[in-house]
């Protein structure tokens, strides 16, 4: 019972860095979002897989020349798939704004990357045929009230402030929100494809916290691939956009931009770090549940940086209300899917 607290503390402690990272992003200035979110990439999807598995593994080039090539690229290209879900992310926004395109992507890609896991290994009957199974399974659909509640306070908190999306259209907000779940969900599938590079790690004797963290090499490599092609392609291909119009800044400016995209970047990073923790504290035959105290998680440390920051100071106290019992929802599915493993 110990570990299993420990783990879902672990998720929620990964969540909380994946709901605040983009706090110091939103700090840099006179930057082009593309330029800020590549620089954020180094850091988060290059240098520190790299930096953790060169400490973690004892012959770093030996580890992946060594690995199955099936593996490798299922890992890789479930990557791609995260990085394109990451990029449709700002199309979403776009089209139906911030809070109900976060809810409609975050639900979907919870549902997905939760459920298809144990589709794919022949266990998804276990969520039917067993008490911890159905008890889970409630937990995961609690979880996905409480995103719903969540999304239409910060709906109601959008229309208070006049909010509104770039080009609202329903319709086709919905599409792009589902696709970028979907899409965003590669995540999920990429960690699990990559077990089997976290058993060659733990068979180098690497400690089980830190096993899964030389797949991430592989993984966010194919996140990267995609990021980058898009932020580097926008770069070079729109006129009103370009690297050297952005470092022209000031000298001063650059550095703190720099800073701060790093920070971002190092706190992205780290919402896996853990991720990593909390998994190998959760039994095995209920791995699938860390996807889904991951992303309800960071829905609920959403609304809790949201209120630090400020953000729900000028609404009424209706929606904060209801941000509340959202939040309060999610926390019950976390315990629902604790007693669940428990049992």
């Amino acid at each position: 019972m110990n570990s299993i607290v420990s783990g879902i503390g672990w998720h929620m402690v990964g969540a909380a860095s994946a709901a605040s990272f983009y706090a110091p992003i939103g700090r840099v200035k006179r930057w082009s979002w593309e330029t800020t979110w590549a620089v954020a990439g180094i850091f988060s999807w290059v240098l520190l897989p790299i930096v953790v598995s060169l400490f973690l593994l004892p012959d770093f080039w030996r580890f992946y020349a060594g690995l199955d090539s099936g593996t490798v690229t299922k890992a890789f290209l479930f990557g791609c798939m995260w990085g394109v879900g990451n990029v449709n992310y700002g199309l979403t926004m776009r089209y139906l704004g911030m809070s109900l395109g976060i809810g409609v992507a975050i639900g979907t890609t919870l549902v997905v990357g939760t459920i298809m896991p144990p589709i794919m290994h022949g266990q998804f009957l276990f969520l039917f045929t067993s008490q911890s199974g159905m008890i889970t399974l409630a937990g995961i659909l609690v979880a996905i009230v409480g995103i719903a509640v969540v999304t239409y306070a910060g709906h109601q908190k959008e229309q208070q402030l006049g909010l509104t999306a770039e080009q609202f259209d329903l319709k086709k907000g919905l599409i792009l929100a589902m696709m970028c779940g979907i899409f965003s969900s590669g995540m999920s599938f990429a960690i699990d494809a990559a077990k089997p590079i976290e058993a060659e790690a733990l068979q180098l004797g690497v400690d089980p916290l830190y096993a899964a963290l030389p797949s991430y090499v592989i993984i966010m490599g194919g996140g990267a691939l995609i990021n980058f092609a898009y932020c580097f392609g926008r770069l070079a291909l729109k006129h009103d956009l370009s690297l050297r119009a952005d470092f022209s800044q000031p000298f001063g400016n650059n550095i703190k931009n720099f800073l701060m995209a790093a920070t971002g970047g190092i706190m992205w990073y780290l919402q896996f770090f853990f991720y990593a923790w909390g998994a190998a504290s959760i039994p095995q035959r209920l791995s699938y549940v860390n996807w889904m105290l991951h992303m309800s998680g960071y829905v609920l440390f959403g609304g809790v940086v949201g209120l630090a920051l400020g953000e729900w100071q000028r609404v009424d106290r209706r929606p904060v209300v209801i941000l509340c019992v959202g939040m309060a929802i999610i926390i019950l599915a976390a315990n629902l899917v604790g007693l669940g493993m428990a049992v």
